[in-house]
């Protein structure tokens, strides 16, 4: 007879938003660590009214609810990981850099942290107020184990507008002044780049090239929340972070090529190509 307990797997927590289509924010972040692997946490810090065209709607989660949902999971199941995604305000940004600090979250700490600034919506326009773009320079940065901004996101971060390889470099040192541990520059919107899609790992000292495929598909939505989350999924199971990026460039490779439509605007990158399909096999 079968075991009917099995061994636990690493814990990662999102520490993000909704996205009532499913497409991307803690839907797409739960989806990744299923198909990586590990056991999946959130703390829920805003409900967005959502679908595959655009959001119509945000609604933030007090911060003591915020803050709670981060120690009650650390201090009872315990966090091989985290990562972040929208995380809407300087308020919001600020408490979850305190809930951290007090959980045992970030860089030099126990649990590796990795931080998707989601400031830019697909279009490239802000999502987020100054003093917010100033929280997660000032005070999420500096905790990261590592950060992971596309280029639009770096244009209102660090002010690089990024067109070619050069800039993702110069890009990569600004970002890294700030205080991460690392930096990934994703070069998915590099657009210039028609040969593929280079991101670029960067920790103050070395840089490493990560070259992938560049897809010919408008379906990408979610996919810098699920790169993040398979990144935190590496860290988790222990990986070093070179080879935690590795293994996120890998999956996410795969969720692009496998995209399907969904909705009358942008469907999501898939996780469903690491599923294996139980439900069409025979007895």
């Amino acid at each position: 007879m079968e075991p009917t307990v099995g061994t636990t797997p690493p814990r990662v927590m999102t520490i993000a938003g909704t996205d009532s289509g499913g497409g991307a924010g803690i839907a797409a972040d739960l989806r990744t660590f299923a198909a990586c692997g590990v056991h999946g946490c959130l703390a829920v810090c805003a409900v967005t009214v959502q679908n595959s065209v655009g959001v119509t709607g945000v609604h933030t989660v007090p911060v003591d609810t915020i803050a709670g949902q981060i120690a009650t999971v650390a201090s009872d199941i315990g966090l091989q990981a985290a990562k972040t995604g929208m995380l809407a305000n300087a308020e919001i940004i600020e408490t979850v850099a305190r809930a951290c600090d007090e959980n045992g979250i970030g860089a030099g700490l126990a649990t590796p942290f990795v931080v998707d600034p989601v400031a830019a919506s697909m279009h490239g326009d802000p999502l987020l107020a100054a003093e917010a773009l100033d929280a997660y320079r000032h005070t999420l940065f500096p905790r990261a184990t590592l950060v992971t901004p596309n280029l639009d996101e770096i244009r209102l971060l660090v002010e690089h507008d990024v067109h070619d390889r050069a800039g993702q470099y110069a890009a990569a040192k600004a970002l890294h002044a700030l205080g991460p541990r690392a930096v990934l520059v994703k070069g998915g919107h590099l657009a210039e780049d028609t040969d593929g899609c280079l991101d670029l790992l960067y920790d103050g000292e070395t840089a490493v090239e990560l070259p992938g495929p560049r897809f010919d598909t408008g379906h990408t939505h979610g996919g810098g929340d699920s790169l993040a989350a398979a990144i935190a999924s590496g860290l988790a199971r222990g990986l070093d972070l070179e080879s935690a990026v590795r293994f996120g460039k890998r999956y996410i490779v795969e969720a692009v090529r496998h995209a399907y439509p969904l909705g009358a605007g942008h469907g999501p990158v898939s996780a469903l190509w690491a599923v294996r399909p139980w439900w069409d096999e025979r007895d």
